[in-house]
């Protein structure tokens, strides 16, 4: 079973929270549910790495605000990691185990119900922020992108709706790719996950190519359990694409370009 986890001052996270919480029971610190269980926790969500040890479960997905200096709205869904400091909670030169194929359902799911939500792109972002630790699948599903849309008790109840009907369903078995280059918000990995035959790992953005080394690829690689894949934005990886290239080909993974 899955634990849903909501901050408790963050207010799309809050909101979604409250909304799923009506039907199920309270039981000490956890809202208890025939599918998933649910967790308000008085910490920011991008500090949970602690999480695990007061609350045992097969996987954490966590509520959120999502927030962009650009101000565009967007309904996002991503794992996390950091491919060198920690400034947003984690570890650094460390990533989550994706929740690879949660990840694809939920948003299968959300582009399905698209027309609730003209006026938002919906997206996976790249892999960023902690916690990183959890030795359980992680995925973050996120609202924005202002205040005004935090604070929209009807959107977040949709978003909440599309969250328990995911919880709810059989996961389907995917292949999973590890993902390279591209911009934070990639078309082309988005495109994949909703279209494509292919589950997400970690992804890793053009702008941190620079941080990979031999190193930092074996954990990724370690920490992306059954991926055998690394899926290649060919025209979005700049100056490494060889660099990366030449390490992928020590691998196991197979090599595919977008």
């Amino acid at each position: 079973m899955d634990l849903l986890v909501a901050y408790a001052d963050d207010p799309a996270g809050g909101n979604m929270a409250n909304f799923i919480s009506r039907d199920l029971v309270k039981d000490g610190d956890v809202f208890r549910g025939e599918y998933f269980d649910l967790a308000i926790i008085s910490t920011p969500a991008i500090s949970a790495d602690w999480i695990e040890d007061k609350f045992d479960y097969d996987g954490y997905v966590f509520l959120s605000k999502h927030a962009a200096e650009s101000g565009v709205l967007a309904l996002t869904c991503h794992n996390t990691g950091n491919f060198s400091t920690a400034n947003f909670g984690g570890h650094e030169r460390q990533v989550s185990i994706p929740y690879s194929s949660l990840q694809k359902l939920y948003i299968q799911n959300l582009w399905d119900a698209r027309k609730q939500f003209t006026k938002f792109q919906i997206t996976i972002e790249a892999t960023h922020h902690g916690p990183t630790s959890l030795e359980k699948p992680t995925l973050f599903i996120e609202i924005g992108t202002t205040p005004k849309e935090w604070n929209d008790v009807n959107l977040c109840n949709s978003v909440a709706q599309i969250v328990v009907q995911t919880m709810k369903q059989n996961q389907k078995s995917y292949p999973i790719g590890i993902c390279f280059g591209g911009t934070h918000y990639s078309d082309k990995f988005t495109n994949e996950l909703i279209h494509g035959k292919y589950a997400l790992g970690t992804v890793i953005p053009k702008h941190v190519l620079d941080e990979i080394d031999q190193s930092l690829l074996s954990h990724i690689i370690e920490r992306n359990r059954g991926a055998t894949t690394a899926l290649l934005d060919w025209t979005g990886m700049g100056k490494n694409k060889h660099k990366i290239l030449e390490m992928l080909e020590g691998t196991d993974l197979e090599i595919i370009k977008l």
